[in-house]
């Protein structure tokens, strides 16, 4: 259908656009927030579709407003376009449904909607081609460049490909919509997301509080009370966003356990590793089932650690070709985290080869920062093998970077264990930079 309205008949969708936007506009069709008509003849739809745009880009908790657009109008092909994508993982059922609601009412949509609802189905997809939705985005932003919603989504989506270039492009193609924001930061729910209102921001925020407290060597404490009263305890709330909590609480705790505190830490990972035995909360994204493979294996759950990775393998081979190419390494790091969990250190050095580097690792949709801890898991495996001239050659390029003490406490181990005379300098360099974040 959206070939269909790209094909034969992109002449007639273009007079159809340049009509509408010289103001005519019937009593069937209204404008959002950008400017651009929206076939229906409710005045709640449109303001719900809008206030989703406001919650979106501000990162607030009530996103589910949208659902509220589709029931406002059923027919209205871009309240169920961006329902559909609203739900897509976690209703997979119903999102289907609301995406083939709007197919249904496609002949009646402006061209606008069309653009968006061809760009949403190629997200949706079973068989998604992310390239291919990449290229939609494009095509739907330089028709309507003033879609900061899409703009976002299409942003969030080279970000899960681990491609920066591309986002650059987008915004960079398409600065033409960027003036709307200044209008944006006019509105009062720029400053609530300041306050980080949304639970992504603010446990994520309060993420990057406790790594840099690790990182300074602070007490271990210091970073528990940040994990259990600003991250596990957003769980309490009923607009919490529990999967990007479980990213934030797993991601945290695997950077405790690297640095050989499990006995810290040991009830809150049961906690959370009992969450993973439900297989409802698998597949929500990448990042999340490679984290949850951890905590799975590491507190013994080893069958329901199998399963999951039994199951992330099934669905890699329902992947086109192309998409199984990009995902191959993703396959490999998951298998290495779990034998990580387990405890089966050269298993781990098989599987990801003597050249790992994390930061190659972005498709699984974690930042440069959240794919640090996947490095520090390669020097203790390395460490463990013996690998110890491996685990110089490569901390000694991280403090390069960042002078963590943990990496100097590293470099110190592995000195020692090659008889080095410089493990007492590397020792001394830990303990002056301990000492200073104190």
């Amino acid at each position: 259908m959206y070939k269909f309205m790209l094909g034969g008949e992109r002449e007639r969708v273009r007079g159809e656009r340049e009509s509408e936007m010289e103001g005519g506009i019937d009593a069937t069709t209204r404008r959002d927030r950008w400017g651009y008509p929206v076939r229906t003849a409710s005045d709640a739809c449109i303001a719900a579709i809008d206030a989703y745009y406001d919650q979106v880009l501000a990162y607030g908790r009530d996103r589910a407003v949208i659902l509220r657009a589709a029931r406002h109008d059923p027919s209205c092909v871009l309240a169920n376009a961006l329902a559909a994508h609203f739900l897509a993982g976690k209703d997979p059922a119903e999102s289907s449904r609301l995406l083939g609601a709007a197919s249904d009412s496609l002949d009646n949509a402006t061209p606008y909607e069309g653009a968006v609802f061809g760009a949403i189905s190629c997200l949706v997809a079973d068989d998604r081609d992310d390239d291919l939705a990449v290229d939609r985005h494009f095509e739907l932003l330089k028709e309507f460049p003033k879609d900061l919603l899409s703009l976002k989504r299409a942003q969030t989506l080279c970000f899960y490909m681990g491609r920066p270039d591309l986002s650059l492009n987008l915004v960079q193609e398409n600065l033409e919509g960027w003036p709307m924001l200044r209008g944006l930061q006019e509105k009062d729910w720029v400053s609530t997301a300041v306050t980080f209102g949304h639970s992504i921001m603010y446990t994520h925020n309060w993420w990057h509080v406790a790594v840099c407290y690790l990182e300074g060597d602070s007490p271990l404490d210091k970073v528990l009370e940040v994990y259990d009263h600003c991250i596990w305890k957003e769980l309490e709330r009923s607009d919490a966003e529990p999967a990007e909590v479980y990213v934030n609480a797993l991601a945290l705790l695997m950077r405790i356990y690297v640095r050989d505190h499990m006995h810290h830490i040991a009830e809150r990972l049961m906690s959370l590793a009992n969450v993973f035995k439900d297989e409802s909360m698998w597949h929500v994204e990448w990042h999340l089932d490679v984290l949850a493979l951890w905590a799975l294996a590491s507190t013994k759950e080893t069958s329901k650690a199998e399963g999951l990775l039994k199951s992330i393998k099934s669905r890699f081979s329902l992947m086109s070709r192309k998409k199984q190419q990009q995902m191959q390494s993703a396959i490999r790091l998951a298998e290495a985290i779990y034998e990580y969990g387990r405890g089966n250190f050269q298993s781990v050095f098989d599987l990801l080869g003597p050249d790992f580097d994390a930061i190659g690792f972005k498709m699984i949709g974690a930042s440069d920062e959240q794919l640090d801890v996947f490095n520090e898991v390669w020097y203790i495996v390395l460490l463990n093998i013996g690998q110890f001239s491996k685990v110089i050659e490569e901390v000694k390029k991280q403090v390069c970077k960042r002078g963590a003490p943990f990496l100097w406490q590293l470099l110190e181990k592995a000195y020692s264990m090659e008889g080095r005379s410089d493990a007492p300098l590397a020792g001394e360099r830990a303990k002056v930079l301990e000492a200073a974040s104190k």
